[in-house]
């Protein structure tokens, strides 16, 4: 295992479905379950159901690859039911490899969040601010496990990203473009904007920011929405934090609806969104429970985008409120959940197709086929672009580098992954947080 993990760590290979965890540092002989992610947690993003089509081999031979290197028991393959051509590469391929088996996820949002993930396929809750190992799990994403293949097989670096882009362009694709390439570029990918008004975010409507158009894609990008200015997911971002408390002071009428559909109570953690509200609400500051609860909020959106009829803003909210707890040094508490799921929890999952509804839409959820672009003549890499510390780089302006050739690393023992170039060129720019470099 230890082999493999160097491998990882020297091939930079991170999570790529949007948390950014260095791979090399999940990998743990404590592991009796390995499970790969197909949920696409995210609703309009088409990058992982494709993969499962086009690298169904790579995939599975890279899940083999996991499960023996960490003596797991099994490797389970999560896919959403909807996702019927990925379940037939699976159902078609499976039979090659031992110790793996096929789990079909209901559509609901959020599949992906790696909590309702294993609870989902294997039955286990997770400690609340705990991390999977502790109940024998690690949980790796589609695209993450092929890039542990191709590393393991052939010694291919991290230097690609699976994107989708889609909403209001001209022609939704899925793109395998090099890391650093810009939004505009991803746009124009598309065949550009269908509309002189748009809002563009990096990520899922969910959970995804507001991005200008010389932001760059990094190893954690999963999709690009050109999304309209008055779309629910683009009001709640521009909305203020001042304004978010004015409101809940005013209006919150303590429904619970946040609380009852909140995945991860629902899984008997002590997140409340409602007693939240109401504390901020009405100042109640001589019970810190409810603030020091916001930690284990997995920020999926639900109580804001879905669950509150009211307009409120309990997510961003409990974001802030985390950040600054956070910022003044306090950590995650300590303390047990009820270790059981609320048995009203089936009849409480969110369907995505509703979500998407609800969110506005529904419009947009069209196929993005895949694409590969190669014609990209400028990438500007991001030094930080995983949990743990930022990159080192170890070239400077005017060097020639190579696709692949390692051009920055983690200062020695940090948390970390290296990065490489992902076009051959000259380095024209290094800075403290980012290194360019031009075909």
């Amino acid at each position: 295992m230890l082999d493999l993990k160097n491998a990882l760590f020297e091939g930079g290979v991170v999570g790529a479905g949007g948390a950014g965890f260095p791979t090399h540092a999940k990998l743990s002989d404590q592991a009796d379950t390995v499970i790969l992610n197909c949920a696409e947690c995210e609703p309009l993003i088409k990058v992982d159901r494709q993969l499962m089509v086009d690298y169904i081999n790579e995939i599975l031979s890279g899940m083999q690859m996991m499960v023996e290197a960490m003596g797991a028991k099994e490797g389970i393959i999560a896919v959403k039911k909807s996702y019927t051509a990925s379940i037939e590469a699976v159902k078609s391929n499976i039979g090659n490899y031992k110790n793996l088996r096929l789990h079909i996820l209901p559509d609901i949002y959020p599949a992906g969040d790696e909590v309702v993930l294993i609870y989902e396929t294997t039955g286990r809750i997770v400690p609340q601010g705990k991390i999977p190992i502790l109940v024998g799990c690690v949980v790796c994403n589609v695209e993450t496990v092929l890039n542990i293949y191709q590393k393991v097989t052939s010694d291919t670096n991290v230097v690609n990203k699976f994107v989708t882009v889609a909403g209001l362009v001209k022609k939704p694709v899925t793109v395998k473009v090099p890391v650093g390439v810009t939004v505009k570029e991803l746009i124009d990918m598309a065949g550009g904007v269908s509309t002189e008004e748009y809002v563009p975010l990096m990520g899922g409507p969910m959970t995804g920011r507001i991005c200008g158009l010389n932001d760059v894609v990094t190893k954690t990008t999963k999709a690009l929405l050109i999304l309209p200015l008055n779309c629910l997911p683009i009001r709640k971002r521009q909305s203020s934090p001042k304004m978010d408390i004015r409101n809940a002071m005013s209006v919150c009428s303590q429904c619970s609806m946040c609380t009852s559909l909140c995945p991860r109570n629902l899984l008997g953690q002590s997140i409340a969104p409602n007693v939240f509200m109401r504390a901020i609400a009405n100042g109640l500051t001589y019970d810190v429970e409810p603030f020091l609860n916001s930690f284990f909020c997995c920020s999926c959106g639900l109580c804001e985008m879905y669950s509150c009829h009211q307009g409120l803003s309990p997510r961003r909210l409990l974001d802030q409120y985390k950040g600054a707890l956070r910022a003044k040094g306090v950590r995650v508490p300590d303390k047990p959940g009820k270790g059981v799921a609320d048995p009203m929890r089936d009849e409480r999952r969110v369907p995505e197709h509703r979500l998407i509804t609800r969110l506005g839409l529904a419009g947009f959820d069209v196929p993005a086929p895949m694409t590969e672009i190669t014609s990209v003549k400028e990438v500007k890499l991001m030094l930080r672009q995983n949990i743990g510390a930022p990159c080192v780089p170890s070239v400077k302006v005017g060097d020639t580098v190579s696709v692949g050739q390692k051009i920055a690393a983690p200062p020695e023992g940090a948390l970390g992954t290296c990065l490489h170039a992902s076009i051959a060129g000259t380095v024209t720019a290094v800075a403290d947080n980012f290194v360019s470099i031009k075909a």
